[in-house]
């Protein structure tokens, strides 16, 4: 289900709209209707949708117009023209009124610089919204409690921002949004203002609650290894414009362009490919159905010397080689020859969203296969050494094949 849908979303600064619309429409750069016009091009065109429940990540370089486009979701910049659909009502063509009701209880913004009233406790801060809404203030107070607790700060509520740290002043930022309880929120360079270590442990919270709440986030970074470690889709801006959409994995593989690819070309892309990305189809017997004679026939066919083992629904059950099946079969034909006497259980495995970077521990233990398991633990594919090595090398494996 789709949350927030935007389309077709321009902001145009410094008036000049019709001339800047038809330069824009013949290909003319941001920079050419600078100087023509004295105008500047914030977004152009945008046409996106972010999902309910999911981390979006809007990226690009300085300048690039991703601070204005998130602005816009909101209408803290009013915009040229286009749409912003917010579970169907469209936010640009909202009265005054309305528009209040919908930032006061459907979307929520943490800000860069904390945004924090310096003569208020960080109880009151965290309750700002609700106040707003002119909530009582036991009610407001407890709620601003809730949520100061959800992000680690219950027993500073009557601390000043001054006396807290940059990353507790971000975490009272956070809380305060949260105390909305709005469905949407939106965070401009939310996590930028601070230390490493405070922007990993910020990072670290935000996906922890995230996984309780299911909050509809829309989250603005300059930092690609930020994106990467929080974004469920990730959009990339350049000069005002929308230049990709899609998953962390899509835009590692699949570049839109040669910016895109500039973009990301120091990613470490095993961090982020997973083993269902790059997973290959498995040779399997049927332990139901299947012998020892049909799986040496399958090894011999497919120029492999093993073979995993699956029941009928698609189970793993271990695996089977060569030379067990040809003892197997070389011993009485009046025996029962069932596979399930030379099965091994051992079997590295591991999930479909398990980044690259994390099997190689497994692929230093053992020269097999990893097998790909869903959470029925039903087979889904195979992921070999080379697959690794390939997404290491920023090699695209498709298929069956690992290609260059």
């Amino acid at each position: 289900m789709q949350k927030l849908q935007v389309t077709n979303l321009t902001k145009i600064f410094g008036g000049h709209t019709k001339q800047v619309t038809e330069m824009l429409q013949q290909g003319k750069s941001k920079r050419e209707i600078l100087r023509a016009t004295g105008a500047t091009v914030g977004v152009h065109d945008a046409t996106f949708s972010v999902a309910d429940g999911e981390i979006f990540v809007i990226m690009g370089l300085s300048g690039s117009g991703k601070s204005t486009l998130i602005r816009l979701l909101n209408r803290l910049i009013e915009p040229t023209s286009g749409s912003v659909f917010l579970d169907g009502q469209d936010i640009a063509q909202l009265g005054r009124k309305e528009l209040l009701n919908v930032r006061r209880h459907k979307i929520a913004m943490v800000f860069q610089n904390f945004a924090l009233f310096p003569n208020r406790t960080v109880l009151a801060n965290a309750a700002y919204g609700l106040e707003v809404r002119k909530e009582p203030a036991a009610k407001r107070n407890a709620r601003a409690m809730a949520a100061l607790k959800r992000v680690g700060l219950a027993g500073y509520e009557q601390q000043y921002p001054h006396q807290l740290s940059g990353g507790m002043q971000q975490r009272v930022g956070l809380a305060r949004a949260l105390a909305s309880d709005a469905d949407v929120l939106l965070m401009d360079e939310a996590f930028s203002a601070l230390d490493p270590l405070n922007r990993k442990d910020m990072q670290e919270e935000l996906l922890e609650l995230q996984s309780e709440l299911h909050k509809t986030i829309v989250f603005i970074s300059h930092d690609l290894n930020e994106a990467l470690r929080l974004a469920n889709h990730m959009l990339i801006m350049d000069d005002g414009a929308v230049v990709q959409v899609g998953t962390p994995e899509d835009i590692l593989t699949h570049p839109a362009n040669a910016y895109v690819a500039r973009f990301i070309e120091d990613v470490d892309r095993t961090r982020v490919i997973t083993a269902g990305a790059v997973m290959i189809r498995p040779y399997t017997v049927n332990i139901d159905s299947d012998g020892p004679y049909v799986a040496m026939r399958r090894m011999r066919a497919n120029e492999v010397s093993t073979l995993l083992v699956t029941d009928g629904h698609g189970h793993l059950l271990g695996m089977i080689d060569a030379r067990d099946t040809m003892q197997l079969i070389e011993k009485r034909r009046d025996d029962v020859q069932r596979l399930d006497t030379i099965v091994q259980k051992n079997v590295p495995t591991t999930t479909p969203d398990t980044p690259l970077n994390q099997l190689l521990s497994q692929f230093a233990q053992t020269a097999l296969p990893i097998a790909v398991l869903d959470d029925q633990q039903r087979l889904k594919g195979v992921v070999i050494r080379g697959a690794v090595f390939a997404a290491m090398a920023r090699k695209e494996v498709h298929g069956d094949v690992v290609h260059d």
